[in-house]
């Protein structure tokens, strides 16, 4: 089990946790988490690599325990469980590497903590316009009238 300490190379400047395995991992403007709080686990993967693959461990998976985390606040810390539970994981198994695995595995843990903290907006509401609710009636008239010219003609006409 590897726990922080190699250096990283992120060479988009996207992946928010820096040049370092030390760096913290940005999640929004407000939230960083560091690397230190994330375990980082290899294992073999049943990926591409070919013969290669079978004796390199190149698979990478990083957890997340979100009870466990300092640097998230307790309403965070709920919103994460209730969304995504209490450990998230990120496996990465696309590349030959081991590095560029866990680059992956880290990038895409950001990304799902990202979505499980985001608030929703709050629903304005609205009411319809004027014009819009005569385009509505004015479209339900127009079905009914449609509908009532394909009937057959009552006895009494």
């Amino acid at each position: 089990m590897i726990r922080g300490g190699g250096p990283v190379s992120d060479p988009a400047g996207s992946g928010g946790y820096g040049e370092h395995m030390d760096d913290p991992m940005v999640i929004d403007e407000r939230t960083a988490i560091p690397l230190a709080e994330v375990q980082i686990r290899a294992s073999r993967s049943s990926g591409p690599g070919g013969q290669h693959a079978n004796v390199t461990a190149s698979r990478v998976e990083a957890v997340f325990e979100v009870a466990a985390s300092g640097a998230l606040t307790d309403q965070q810390k709920t919103r994460l469980a209730a969304r995504l539970g209490h450990r998230i994981t990120a496996v990465a198994q696309d590349a030959r590497g081991q590095a560029r695995n866990r680059e992956l595995a880290l990038e895409r843990l950001r990304e799902k903590l990202a979505r499980g903290l985001a608030t929703p907006r709050k629903r304005r509401r609205t009411r319809p316009t004027r014009a819009a609710r005569t385009r509505r009636l004015e479209a339900k008239r127009r079905t009914s009238e449609r509908k009532r010219a394909r009937r057959a003609p009552q006895p009494d006409e």
